[in-house]
């Protein structure tokens, strides 16, 4: 399995995520821009995803929730300031239960020889008290979790896509 990298140097107010996947890099992006397949896959397993909107251009927002066991929802939201489909996305985000705290994400999706590709996301907090607050929310642990969860979907959508082919060609 894919090892998924983080690194938060002391002081800074960032933290970059990076991670390489067995897929191609149209695939993963688009798992990363239709709502549809992000409920698949972002976020902890325990929690049900929902997007009330997305629109993943520039200038388009977003909102999600997250539900978990006990009913309890975690409203989440941001801003495109672009997408270059299928290298780039730029985006704001916001925990709306800590309002006002928003960070800017950037995301990068780079083809790699061989079908495969790395996705590499800066996160720049308005504050390293920030930052340090959401790694001990469990950001770690949610974002590893998560691109665990994105293989899995990816992997699986390359089997759909590969018996398709098959019948096809039987037809």
């Amino acid at each position: 399995m894919a090892t998924t990298n983080i690194t938060a140097d002391h002081g800074k107010q960032e933290v970059i995520v990076e991670r390489e996947f067995d897929y191609p890099r149209e695939l993963v992006f688009r798992c990363s821009v239709h709502p549809e397949l992000m409920v698949q896959w972002m976020g902890p397993r325990d929690m049900e995803m929902t997007f009330t909107y997305l629109e993943a251009k520039p200038g388009g927002s977003y909102r999600f929730t997250h539900i978990n066991p006990n009913g309890e929802e975690f409203g989440f939201h941001g801003v495109y300031h672009e997408v270059k489909t299928p290298q780039l996305i730029i985006d704001t985000f916001e925990f709306e239960d800590m309002a006002g705290h928003v960070s800017l994400v950037t995301t990068k999706f780079e083809e790699l020889p061989d079908g495969r590709s790395r996705v590499t996301e800066q996160t720049v907090f308005q504050s390293v008290a920030d930052r340090d607050g959401m790694l001990q929310s469990g950001m770690r642990e949610g974002v590893i979790e998560s691109y665990e969860r994105l293989d899995g979907i990816l992997e699986k959508l390359v089997k759909e896509e590969e018996l398709r082919e098959t019948r096809r060609d039987h037809i």
